[in-house]
């Protein structure tokens, strides 16, 4: 179930980063003051930051798609869908491990 409700969350929280994301993107053409300011406020620390739950959201999506895949087209996938949950937190667990400290350095300069 757990499962289930992260990837639905994930993928809403994706979709609403590609709707915000082609609307600033949008306003280059409207505005170039503005899209200027608008992408000055997301070289934040804040932003930064945020940006490791959008990376996680969407890496968590794209290792849970996988496993979904699996579990509908394998014929032995529903026999072992919780064993591949754990895989996904493993490989998601991983690559936010690898990719967090590589981020925060370049979001504070360290």
């Amino acid at each position: 179930m757990w499962s289930w409700v992260l990837h639905r969350i994930t993928g809403v929280a994706i979709y609403f980063f590609l709707l915000v994301h082609i609307l600033d993107t949008a306003l280059v053409r409207v505005s170039p003051e503005a899209y200027n300011i608008v992408i000055g406020s997301y070289q934040t620390p804040f932003m930064g930051v945020a940006e490791i739950a959008l990376v996680g959201a969407i890496v968590f999506h794209a290792f849970n798609g996988i496993r979904i895949i699996l579990v509908d087209f394998w014929n032995i996938g529903t026999k072992h869908h919780v064993a591949l949950f754990y895989v996904v937190l493993g490989l998601w667990l991983a690559t936010m491990i690898a990719f967090t400290p590589r981020h925060l350095m370049h979001v504070f300069g360290w």
